[in-house]
This record gives C-alpha cells, sequence and structure tokens, in this order.
C-alpha cells in the first residue's frame, strides 16, 4: 500500500523556497509555495538579479574608459546618444566622455532601467515555468500561520507536514530618512527613476553601497559615498577594501570617512544630508543602504511556537530547523550570511532533512561570496583576520594582479590574490581574489577548500597561459616552500 505523499507548504518564493520545493517535489512530497510578490522573490526581482544587471552595464562603461591605453579609438559619431555624463567630461544629461581624443558614449537611462526590469521579469517567469513542470502549486498572497502546522492565504487554510519559512528581508529603514520613491530612495526604487541621478549620495558603504555607489561612478553620476566606518567595505578583507577605494577615488568618487548620516531631507531641487558632526552634504538623490530586517513580523509565527531573535531573526540549526518541530526556515530571514546561494542551499538542506534524506549540515566555512565592485571582491574560507587574531595557524600569500601577463595585456592593474594554507600540511584553507571576474576565478580556490587539496596540489595543476587563473596556481607554488618569515 503506497504511504500518502508528505505535504509541504513554503512561505516565501526566493532563492530559499523555490529550490526548497524544487528538492521537496523531486522527492515526491506534495508542495505548495506561497509568494505575495512574485517568484524568485527580492532576489529576482528587486535586489541580486535587477543590481546585476545594471553592475554589468556599468562595467562596459568602465571598460571603455580604458580603452585608450588598449590602443582603441572610438569615434563620435557612433557614439553619441541621451544619457549621463562621465564625470568631468560634460554636463549632466549630455554624452559621457570616454577619455582624451575618444569621442563620447552614454547611458540610455529608460532603455537600461527598462532591459534590467525586463530581465528580472524573464527571470521570474522561468522560475514559474521550473515549479510548474514539476507540479508545485503556487499560490499568489500572503501566507499566516494560524497554528503549528496549518497556513491561511486569504480564504483559503491549508494543513502541513512540513512548513519552510523563507520570508527574506526588506531594506533598513533610518528614522530620520524616510525613503519617498522620488528622491530618498532604497536600491529597491532605484529602477523606477526615469533618469540616471546627476548628484548621487549613497549612505552605507557596506557591499550593498559600494557596489552601487562604483556602478552609478561608472555609468555617469558623480556619486558621494557616506561611511560612517574609516575604509569602505569594513567587513571585508581590509587588503581588498583598500584597493577598492583607491580605485573609487581615483575614477572621482568623494567617500567621506568616518561621517554617519543622521537625517535626510527633501530640497528644491534634491536632497540633504545631514552628518552627524553637523556637515550638510547636497545632492540630487540618495541612496540608503544601511542594512536589512527580517520579514519576520505580521507573519503569526508565534502560533507555530517560533522563537525569534532579539532582532527579529529566525534562528535556525545547521540543517535549517527552527524552534518549532516540523518548521523551517531559509534565506534572509534567518541571518544566516545574506546571499541567494546560502538561501537556496538552507532550503534545500531542510527538505533532504524533512524528507528523509541522507544531508550534510550546511558549513559556513566553505561559502564563497562576490562583491560586485570593479574590481570584484571574491573570497572562501578562512579571514586574513582570522589569521591575525591566532584563530587559525596558517600561512598567508599575497600575489599582485598587476604581475600576471594577461592582466597587462588587458589592462587590468588594480588587486591581487591571496591564499592561506595550514602551516605543516600546506592545506588550502581560504583566499581572496580582486580582480575582474573575480567571481569566477574564486572557483578554483573553492575547489581547493571544499576538496581538502594542498598548495601542492594546486601547484602543479595546469593552467592556461597567458589566463588570470594563471595566478591562482603561481600563489600555490610560493607557498609550496615559504620562507622562514613567511
Amino acid at each position: 500500500m503506497n504511504q500518502p505523499r508528505a505535504k509541504i507548504v513554503i512561505i516565501g518564493g526566493g532563492p530559499g523556497g523555490y529550490e526548497a520545493a524544487l528538492v521537496a517535489a523531486q522527492l515526491g512530497a506534495e508542495v505548495t509555495v506561497v509568494e505575495r510578490d512574485g517568484l524568485g522573490g527580492a532576489c529576482v526581482l528587486t535586489d541580486c538579479v535587477p543590481s546585476k544587471t545594471l553592475i554589468a552595464t556599468a562595467g562596459l562603461m568602465a571598460a571603455l574608459e580604458g580603452s585608450a591605453g588598449l590602443g582603441i579609438r572610438l569615434d563620435a559619431a557612433g557614439l553619441t546618444g541621451a544619457g549621463s555624463a562621465r564625470p568631468g567630461s560634460a554636463a549632466p544629461g549630455s554624452a559621457g566622455g570616454i577619455g582624451p581624443g575618444m569621442g563620447r558614449a552614454a547611458v540610455d537611462a529608460p532603455r537600461l532601467y527598462a532591459r534590467v526590469k525586463a530581465l528580472a521579469a524573464a527571470q521570474s517567469a522561468d522560475v514559474a515555468s521550473r515549479l510548474a513542470a514539476d507540479g508545485i502549486e503556487v499560490l499568489s498572497g500572503t501566507g499566516r500561520l494560524i497554528g503549528p502546522r496549518a497556513v491561511a492565504v486569504g480564504n483559503r487554510k491549508i494543513s502541513a507536514d512540513i512548513l519552510l519559512i523563507a520570508t527574506g528581508a526588506r531594506p533598513r529603514i533610518l528614522p530620520g530618512a524616510v525613503p519617498d520613491g522620488d528622491r530618498i530612495l532604497t536600491w529597491r526604487q532605484l529602477y523606477d527613476l526615469g533618469e540616471l541621478p546627476g548628484k548621487l549620495i549613497v549612505v552605507g558603504s557596506g557591499v550593498t553601497g559600494a557596489e552601487f555607489a562604483g556602478a552609478y561612478q561608472a555609468l555617469g553620476s558623480q556619486v558621494i559615498l557616506v561611511s560612517s566606518r574609516d575604509r569602505v567595505l569594513p567587513q571585508e578583507d581590509a587588503d581588498a577594501a583598500v584597493v577598492v577605494e583607491e580605485v573609487f577615488r581615483r575614477r572621482g568618487m568623494t567617500v567621506l570617512g568616518r561621517s554617519r548620516a543622521t537625517e535626510v531631507k527633501r530640497t528644491a531641487d534634491g536632497v540633504a544630508v545631514i552628518l552627524a558632526d553637523g556637515r550638510t552634504v547636497r545632492g540630487s538623490h540618495c541612496l540608503l543602504t544601511v542594512g536589512m530586517v527580517p520579514g519576520t513580523s505580521g507573519l503569526g509565527l508565534e502560533r507555530a511556537g517560533i522563537t525569534l531573535d532579539g532582532n527579529g531573526f529566525v534562528p535556525v540549526d545547521r540543517v535549517s530547523r527552527t524552534s518549532a518541530p516540523g518548521v523551517y526556515a531559509a534565506g534572509d530571514c534567518t541571518g544566516v550570511m545574506m546571499l541567494a546561494s546560502v538561501a537556496a542551499m538552507q532550503g534545500r538542506i531542510a527538505m533532504w532533512h524533512a524528507l528523509g534524506e541522507a544531508v550534510q549540515p550546511l558549513r559556513l566555512s566553505r561559502v564563497a561570496a562576490t562583491i560586485f565592485t570593479e574590481p570584484e571582491i571574491a573570497t572562501v574560507g578562512i579571514t586574513h583576520r582570522a589569521v591575525a587574531a591566532g584563530k587559525a595557524d596558517a600561512l598567508v600569500v599575497k600575489l599582485p594582479l598587476a604581475t600576471n601577463a594577461r592582466a597587462k595585456m588587458q589592462g587590468f592593474r588594480d588587486g591581487f590574490i591571496k591564499l592561506f594554507a595550514r602551516r605543516g600540511s600546506g592545506m588550502v584553507l581560504g583566499g581572496v581574489v580582486v580582480a575582474p571576474r573575480a567571481s569566477e576565478l574564486i572557483l578554483g580556490v573553492s575547489l581547493a577548500v571544499e576538496q581538502l587539496l594542498t598548495v601542492d596540489q594546486m601547484a602543479h595543476t595546469f593552467a592556461v597561459y597567458p589566463s588570470l587563473s594563471g595566478s591562482l596556481t603561481e600563489a600555490a607554488r610560493k607557498l609550496m616552500r615559504p620562507a622562514e618569515d613567511a
């Protein structure tokens, strides 16, 4: 006699939710996904996918800026159009200059934003198609828990054997800076602008702030980055953050360190950002990037016996279990490394565990992450901060990207490869890559960390010459026989 299918209800259709749904359906469960805004969630519709699409265009503009040094001449006739200027080259609203004698290029803001939103919608539709193909029910609306294993969506009540909470997070709002969607913005409101900001003030220098500040600077906006800390990206590898800040400043960005914003006001023609020391910074628009708060309020989580932490996040263990039996959580609402890849893995692990499959608990020490600035910063494994604090007995090597033949050919001069290896065994413990497309290069280090490879094994692996990846094996070679003072 066939056993009844397990009934899974997932609240939230972002990476944590839809990846969990696909796994559960593959294992034969009956799955319902409840999503309020659209499949893919904020990650696909307003956060990761749109921002990286915009950054891709910014990357092309940055590449054009350096094309003169590669022997390329761009004719002005073929590069004119509406858009914002490169800093110092033309008035806002005109075509942006690329370099001396290089003609002018421009960003067509309406077309750019339309492409960003269209690509996000297409990605959401792809997710919907995948779920439909696997027979997964999708309900549009807000799910609320009305009991330990019961969810209400509008007037419909659904019972479940297993619940997964994957409701994400939303931008944090400063008390004195309420977004209006016009001049004072969160990053989820950027794509509804009709133009590029002429003078954009970015408040917050963490990952999101740094990414958007760099992107809009490359697109042609004049950017002022307000950082409450000594440097941008204060939680990241210090050497990497220094490189990015130097690039920002060299490209014309104003970076205000140790400058905490206390209030943002509308003015007649833009915004005024009031700093804690009494200074006022004026611009056309202000982008707030001051963190995230979990999307856990109003869901009735207490009715399922789910305990929240002091910041409203859902604490989970390494297999995504909450404090309530049969209830799991995944993604940004848990506060565990707010990355789409981590959310997706949390969701998969939850379903494998709930449905009795063999499962490996989440290992955060092996998560690769990238900051999509220009150059990109990619990391995996232990940090330099941990090594310096004596938490890991590791050797460190740092190899400048400027010594790489391929980097010279392509005009790349900013960045480096850094590797950490356990003293004695030479096992690769982690690394930092600061380079164009570091998000692709980090895979080699991730494989070494995941598969417990040594620097000797990395060093004996063939790399293409010339290639940026060749610097990975070169760094490994430098750790094979470290000097006494290494």
